[in-house]
């Protein structure tokens, strides 16, 4: 079992508390990087995941020519910080990188459509409520990239963030 597969189910954790705020990176035709918020991630229980792509035009470009990417999930919740900056110490995991290969565009499954509006609690709420925002941001997302994670690294929080993993992933 590689140490992926080890952390996985700590990663999907996170994962669910880092929602609705996912950083995607892919490199630009130049090789400078790209930087793009995403609010579609969702992981599956064998180290691969996919998201739903409709307005990163830019990103399906990079993908398209290099189908490597870094994703950042981030616990953003302040209620989550606020305790560990009192205590000077994280209790959970906050931050990861996720490196791995994208696939091609392709038609999502209802199944996928249904994970990801269900999983999503302010998404379902706005889908039951038929707002407006809803009909404009979500409900047209039919397409889909898969992605194979190859990798993780947890991000150095330093003193505050060492032994969540369960691994010694700093150094003093």
């Amino acid at each position: 079992m590689t140490e992926l597969e080890k952390q996985w189910p700590e990663i999907q954790k996170l994962s669910g508390r880092a929602f609705p705020k996912y950083i995607f990176a892919t490199v630009n035709e130049d090789g400078s990087p790209h930087i793009t918020p995403m609010g579609s991630l969702a992981l599956r229980d064998d180290c691969t995941g996919f998201y739903f792509e409709r307005y990163s035009k830019q990103m399906r470009g990079n993908l398209d020519r290099d189908n490597r990417i870094s994703i950042l999930l981030l616990d953003f919740r302040l209620v989550f910080w606020l305790l560990p900056l009192i205590r000077g110490r994280f209790a959970k995991p906050v931050a990861v990188r996720l490196n791995g290969t994208v696939g091609e565009r392709r038609e999502a499954t209802l199944a996928e459509e249904n994970t990801f509006k269900k999983d999503n609690w302010a998404i379902n709420l706005a889908r039951v409520l038929s707002l407006r925002g809803y009909r404009r941001l979500w409900a047209p997302l039919n397409r889909v990239r898969d992605i194979r994670f190859e990798s993780f690294e947890p991000v150095d929080l330093g003193i505050m963030g060492r032994g969540n993993w369960g691994i010694e992933e700093y150094s003093e």
